[in-house]
């Protein structure tokens, strides 16, 4: 298929990840939840704030703002949908290659090509940075289910996300999740305490 010289279609593809829900919180409830868009952000924002002067903090950022990129064609996939890890890998990847060489004008191959090996890299985790940005995928998605957590003033508990706490490895993020985790705590304190009132 010709690539098109055209920004366009690229424009109109990613812009499905500023409407594209986080299905996730979807299913567990959430009214309007985050999208793809603003996950990615805000792990992009993070890891800006990486003090590990072994990782390249740069490449995590380029790393965290496309590693859902494929979800602007193949959307959230979620456990909740019984895809498998193989399926759900080929799938994006499918979606990627389509991303790259198809989507992208083809003047724009070389950072076509870049994009490419950052998903791959995250999708291996085949870097320290890599390693990292997944750390803060996870760290992320805790960190919004508390705040969702609160929206909902306690009328929702979301710890069935917590299963992501116990992947998470580097020092720095997990100090964040000690933090995150200690507010969370006291928060539900203070909600069955209110309740028990």
């Amino acid at each position: 298929m010709s690539v098109s010289q055209s920004i366009v279609p690229f424009l109109e593809t990613i812009s499905k990840l500023k409407s594209t829900p986080r299905t996730g919180w979807l299913y567990h409830g959430i009214e309007t939840p985050e999208s793809i868009a603003d996950h990615m952000y805000r792990m992009g924002i993070l890891t800006l704030l990486c003090n590990d002067s072994g990782i390249n903090k740069d490449r995590c950022v380029k790393i965290a703002i496309v590693h859902d990129l494929a979800e602007s064609i193949v959307g959230d996939i979620t456990p909740h949908e019984n895809v498998s890890k193989e399926e759900k890998h080929r799938l994006e990847m499918e979606a990627m290659n389509k991303i790259t060489k198809e989507i992208i004008p083809s003047d724009l191959a070389m950072n076509a090509e870049e994009i490419k090996d950052l998903f791959l890299e995250y999708e291996h985790a085949s870097t320290s940075e890599a390693k990292f940005v997944k750390d803060i995928d996870k760290f992320e998605m805790l960190a919004q289910m508390f705040e969702y957590e609160k929206k909902y003033q306690g009328t929702k508990d979301l710890s069935q996300f917590s299963w992501a706490s116990q992947l998470i490895k580097h020092p720095q993020v997990k100090g964040w999740l000690q933090n995150l985790m200690t507010e969370r705590e006291a928060f539900w304190k203070t909600i069955k305490g209110n309740s028990e009132k």
